[in-house]
């Protein structure tokens, strides 16, 4: 998952406002920080992307993001 496809599915999903204040504000448990420092610290768009659904309840049907195939069963 590319950074712009992380940013496409965060809209998607939370809406262009709600997504920005997830990524600055919400701490993610298994990563230990926010979103925006995660992906400033390196850590893949879609490693990001997974533990913020985790955090979010994202249903698993949507966790496959923009841009990207659904998930296989």
């Amino acid at each position: 998952m590319r950074l712009s496809e992380f940013r496409q599915a965060l809209k998607d999903e939370f809406g262009e406002s709600y997504g920005r204040v997830l990524t600055k504000d919400l701490v993610l448990g298994p990563l230990g920080r926010t979103a925006d420092q995660a992906l400033a610290g390196g850590v893949p768009a879609r490693d990001v992307w997974l533990a913020l659904c985790d955090e979010t309840d994202v249903p698993p049907a949507r966790r496959h993001g923009a841009g990207l195939p659904p998930a296989r069963n």
